[in-house]
């Protein structure tokens, strides 16, 4: 998980608002979603009925983020603790919530589910209305190892359900170009990439003192349910590079670094033994080779990410950032003087606004949970690579 942080941690503590993983401002308004030929003003949107489980900060900003889109509705919320839940439900004019899934399930009158609960309850909490046949948008990482990541998507085919994993930055305009552009063959073969995810919470206090914040310390205890910062933005920057390489990863070698935080490892119940830095060398299938590395000791970067991509016909990067996105590219004849340009990027729907309109349409959406799945299978082969020393594994 990383700053977006979906709801309270399972010891009660709300996390704090600090918006690192917010829409970039470069994505489009709903109406996007809809093809550019039906003017969306002439459309009578199916109305959808929305279930929120987790009320938590990453619950606030999907609550305003779908009620942007006409004809969706927030019509319950699952919560365990009553006041959190009620203050949400006040907040956004919600008038039913529930104290458990069982509760919600029996009440029936939703179509639609998004989870926001911790990583670690990803699994037990999605199941359950994969097998009432609900459409689930989930929170990334899908689940905290493969086997139930795999059981997931399984179950979400199995049961004919829009199934989706929220990554936000596929929100972001130049990734998609990127990709689009890599896909169109305008870097010709794709040989070398690099990818970097950048945070420096560890060094300064942007976001709040880490060191007496249960919202922070959690994200630093293997005991507390986290994969340190590999599971938290490790699955962004790997989704980040794959997707707009056009390919998948096909092997990883892995190295993590946990470092001294506090006299005697630990702040508290907290036991800081969960990774601070990880770099990955990957091999994807079209022959590609690139590193990805991410760190929350990356001082001066508040929560920054870089793309790179090599091919025999050109380069582009991507740089993106809490406030901003922009594509560069050298390409064509700019190679020979090694001149890189600005890219416009068209806007790009949110993930919310694609996830209702496959709803609406009856499709299939990306990322769908087989991708938060084979996402987690490299994840679970890089801290297996790093236990190992650093041996290079097949995906």
């Amino acid at each position: 998980m990383s700053p977006d942080d979906k709801t309270t941690h399972p010891d009660g503590t709300p996390p704090e608002p600090v918006g690192a993983e917010a829409p970039i401002g470069d994505a489009a308004p709903p109406e996007a979603a809809l093809p550019a030929a039906v003017p969306a003003a002439a459309l009578s949107p199916m109305p959808v009925r929305l279930l929120m489980v987790g009320t938590g900060n990453m619950g606030h900003l999907q609550a305003n983020g779908f009620k942007a889109i006409e004809g969706v509705r927030l019509v319950a919320t699952v919560d365990v603790s009553e006041e959190r839940r009620g203050a949400f439900n006040a907040e956004h004019g919600v008038e039913t919530g529930f104290a458990s899934i069982e509760e919600a399930l029996a009440w029936g009158e939703f179509d639609a589910v998004t989870n926001v609960t911790p990583d670690a309850v990803h699994y037990v909490t999605t199941m359950p209305f994969l097998a009432a046949r609900k459409h689930v948008l989930c929170e990334k990482p899908l689940a905290t190892n493969y086997a139930h990541a795999a059981e997931m998507a399984q179950a979400a085919a199995m049961a004919g359900v829009v199934n989706m994993v929220n990554l936000t930055y596929r929100n972001v305009a130049a990734l998609n170009e990127a990709h689009r552009l890599v896909a169109e063959g305008h870097l010709g073969e794709i040989r070398h990439f690099e990818a970097s995810y950048l945070q420096s919470w560890l060094t300064q206090p942007a976001w709040g003192e880490w060191t007496t914040s249960p919202t922070w310390l959690w994200r630093l205890s293997k005991s507390h349910g986290s994969m340190g910062v590999l599971g938290d933005v490790g699955v962004h920057i790997l989704d980040y590079a794959s997707h707009a390489a056009g390919s998948p990863p096909s092997h990883v070698s892995c190295r993590l670094a946990t470092f001294d935080k506090a006299p005697g490892g630990r702040i508290g119940e907290y036991v800081l033994d969960a990774n601070d830095s990880a770099v990955m060398h990957l091999r994807l299938a079209n022959g590609a080779v690139g590193v990805l590395h991410a760190t929350r000791f990356a001082s001066g970067h508040l929560n920054d990410l870089t793309l790179r991509l090599f091919g025999t016909r050109g380069g582009l990067e991507v740089r993106g950032s809490h406030v901003s996105s922009h594509l560069r590219g050298s390409l064509g004849r700019d190679m020979l003087t090694g001149t890189w340009r600005d890219i416009d990027c068209p806007p790009v729907p949110t993930n919310y606004a694609r996830f209702i309109a496959a709803i609406r349409a009856g499709t299939g959406v990306l990322p769908d949970f087989a991708r938060g799945a084979a996402l987690q299978k490299v994840l679970d082969l890089a801290v297996a690579s790093d236990e190992a020393g650093s041996i290079d594994l097949a995906v």
